[in-house]
């Protein structure tokens, strides 16, 4: 199980020393949360502060935009390199033409689902992705209780997967802790986000040892 904190949940008042200290307690990913207070009822991080993130990152980023005016977005934080960049498939339009437009960055395009969106939604899009996010919480604060039918959409999903592009991930976002993790591997998950379970234990580097 691969664990990405998402700095949500750090102390944006010592964020340097808190992306340093995930770090060096073993995180495989620093997940930021951009949020515009449209798409989701909350505005969190502009591109000067990602900025100062990717130079003090020893981590790749893993970039979820839950944004309005999706492709603006993927230009603005494109220069910062992030391996993975998310991207809702509610908001946007033209989804296969921005999967490939994130590609071309040489970044690795991610496409999230929403707790009520069916991992239906993917049939044809799939196949062209390196990841899929979903939300085991309604987006647009950290903090809140998982989701439970969400383990079964993750079962469909990897079936799919399974029959159509082996190497595609499952990330899922929101509620994961200790109580749910094994139920979540077991499901079919790849990666979690985790940002207040490790950002509220006095130990981030034995948060993120009993995740994984």
């Amino acid at each position: 199980m691969l664990v990405a904190p998402s700095i949500l949940s750090a102390n944006f008042l010592d964020l340097g020393s808190e992306i340093r200290s995930i770090c060096e307690a073993g995180c495989d990913y620093v997940h930021i949360d951009v949020m515009d207070g449209h798409f989701v009822p909350n505005l969190t991080i502009g591109p000067l502060v990602v900025k100062e993130v990717a130079k003090i990152s020893s981590k790749p980023l893993d970039i979820h935009l839950m944004v309005e005016n999706v492709s603006f977005f993927v230009d603005m934080f494109a220069a910062f390199k992030p391996e993975f960049m998310s991207v809702h498939i509610e908001e946007e339009k033209h989804l296969h033409r921005l999967i490939s437009h994130i590609r071309n960055y040489g970044i690795r395009p991610s496409v999230v689902l929403n707790p009520h969106t069916t991992e239906e939604a993917l049939k044809y899009i799939i196949e062209d992705i390196d990841m899929v996010l979903v939300m085991s919480v309604n987006p647009g604060f950290g903090g809140q209780k998982f989701i439970p039918n969400i383990y079964k959409k993750i079962q469909n999903l990897k079936d799919m997967i399974l029959s159509t592009n082996p190497n595609c991930l499952i990330e899922v976002d929101g509620g994961i802790n200790q109580h749910n993790i094994e139920l979540l591997k077991e499901a079919g998950a790849d990666i979690v986000v985790a940002g207040n379970y490790v950002f509220s234990s006095d130990d981030y580097q034995k948060a993120i040892l009993s995740l994984r």
